[in-house]
């Protein structure tokens, strides 16, 4: 696939250039909301909305943002959405919110958001603006998803709520603790790093 195609501008955020598997960045609610499946999904989720509306809205504007006070603005933007992610979770789904805790609001200062609005966004049109958040969007849920179903699944030995392993398994408590986090990252990287030089080399 072209490097300059629409379908590049979302694939590679997927796996290519994943934020948290490949670039490592927002490790704080990766590390900190992926203990079970439910919650890594609503982070994903929020994080998915919050990215690709603030590139479009970004790349929008981009000719009429001054470039001296372009952070500010793009900050006043994801703060916004944020803001709206925090009272919709709380409105209509109050424990979610209680256990994510500060999590959401922090979106605001998470570097994948701000860092894609520098990077892609204010440089580009709308619509390849908004393919690469999703995209990149995507891939951060994705990581979030295998992180949360390995922890939730030996830390628990269930997934969304439903037991998976019989009852003679003995659940991991380390894997719902943050030792069991970074465990559990360091080597999904590591596969994935695994992966895509088993590719290279084909």
């Amino acid at each position: 696939m072209k490097t300059n195609s629409l379908g590049w501008d979302f694939l590679k955020g997927v796996w290519k250039e994943n934020p948290v598997l490949v670039q490592l960045l927002g490790m704080c609610p990766t590390l900190a909301v992926t203990s079970t499946v439910l919650y890594g999904l609503t982070m994903g989720l929020a994080v998915i909305f919050v990215l690709s509306f603030s590139s479009l809205i970004v790349s929008s504007f981009r000719r009429y943002i001054p470039h001296g006070v372009r952070i500010p603005c793009f900050t006043l933007i994801i703060a916004t959405l944020v803001t709206i992610v925090d009272y919709f979770l709380r409105a209509k789904y109050p424990p979610l919110s209680r256990a994510l805790g500060p999590y959401v609001p922090l979106i605001v200062v998470n570097c994948i958001i701000l860092g894609r609005q520098e990077a892609f966004a204010s440089k580009n049109p709308p619509l390849r603006a908004f393919l690469d958040a999703l995209g990149m969007g995507c891939g951060f849920t994705l990581a979030l998803l295998v992180l949360g179903g390995i922890r939730e699944l030996l830390g628990s030995g269930s997934l969304l709520g439903f037991r998976v392993l019989g009852e003679s398994f003995r659940p991991w408590v380390i894997m719902t603790l943050p030792p069991g986090a970074f465990l559990t990252l360091g080597l999904v990287v590591t596969l994935t790093r695994w992966i895509e030089e088993k590719k290279s080399r084909t």
